[in-house]
């Protein structure tokens, strides 16, 4: 995931830089009108541009694997194919996602559940839906755990509107669905901008658009029948932030992070199997 630093961020009042920056929309101003005011600060004009600095820096580092594999289908081939079919009554659970899931130790939250762990650092929903099939609907689970969002949020692949992240969930849901794969899905975490090196995640992934995601993947949830993990309620201090000591870098979480986390998701896949 785009791990940069940057200098600690400034705050301006929320309605000045969405008016200077044009992004005044209705769609925005739902998620704000629920958010608490210190969530609603907004960075500095230098902090943006810093921060858009180190993303295309960062997305450059990737060019050749983003041409080549835009899906990392190459990250756990291997692994599949080892991977034998879930065993008579054995009710397997896929975790997909990004580096929040790609760094979480399964084995050791989750002892002798043999949860299998299909996160990749960095990726967005587009790369998620390309690797759907291999990574998730041929190793034959019986529920799919789904954390995503947060990159697309920043653009590790590009911009992304909210509502093609959402027609991105809709559609790995669908196809979860059309093989008998029960979907859960977890709510994007929160951000902080409490360390020198939360700075860039901060920045990259403002706080209204993380709360509207979130908002309308509950609504789906509910309509549709998926159980929605709600990690964010969890993990948001009083001031509308990832609570510091959950994570260094304003985003990943840490040992603490996971152990808050894992119960959580335990109950979720628990529910998803009823």
């Amino acid at each position: 995931m785009n791990d940069c630093l940057g200098n600690r961020t400034r705050f301006f009042p929320l309605a000045v830089f969405l008016v200077a920056f044009g992004m005044m929309t209705p769609h925005l101003l739902r998620a704000q009108s629920s958010a608490p005011a210190a969530a609603q600060a907004a960075p500095t004009t230098d902090a943006l541009a810093a921060a858009q600095k180190s993303l295309n820096a960062w997305r450059g580092s990737r060019s050749d694997m983003l041409l080549d594999d835009f899906g990392e289908l190459t990250r756990y081939r291997d692994a599949n194919a080892k991977l034998k079919p879930p065993a008579s009554g054995e009710k397997r659970v896929v975790f997909l996602g990004d580096s929040i899931t790609d760094g979480w130790r399964l084995e050791r939250s989750f002892p002798g559940k043999g949860y299998v762990n299909r996160g990749i650092g960095g990726q967005t929903t587009p790369q998620m839906l390309i690797r759907f099939r291999e990574d998730v609907i041929n190793l034959e689970p019986a529920v799919v755990v789904i954390l995503a969002g947060t990159n697309d949020i920043a653009g590790n692949t590009g911009p992304m509107s909210l509502e093609e992240i959402e027609a991105n969930y809709a559609t790995m849901a669908e196809l979860a669905h059309a093989h008998g794969i029960r979907v859960v899905f977890s709510s994007i975490l929160p951000v902080h901008n409490y360390t020198e090196q939360s700075t860039n995640m901060y920045v990259t992934r403002p706080m209204n658009k993380i709360r509207e995601l979130n908002r309308w993947l509950q609504e789906y949830c509910k309509t549709n029948g998926y159980v929605y993990l709600d990690y964010f309620s969890a993990t948001v201090d009083d001031a509308g932030f990832l609570k510091k000591e959950l994570a260094e870098d304003g985003l990943h979480p840490n040992v603490a992070g996971y152990a808050l986390m894992a119960p959580l998701a335990e109950a979720a896949i628990a529910k998803a199997l009823k």
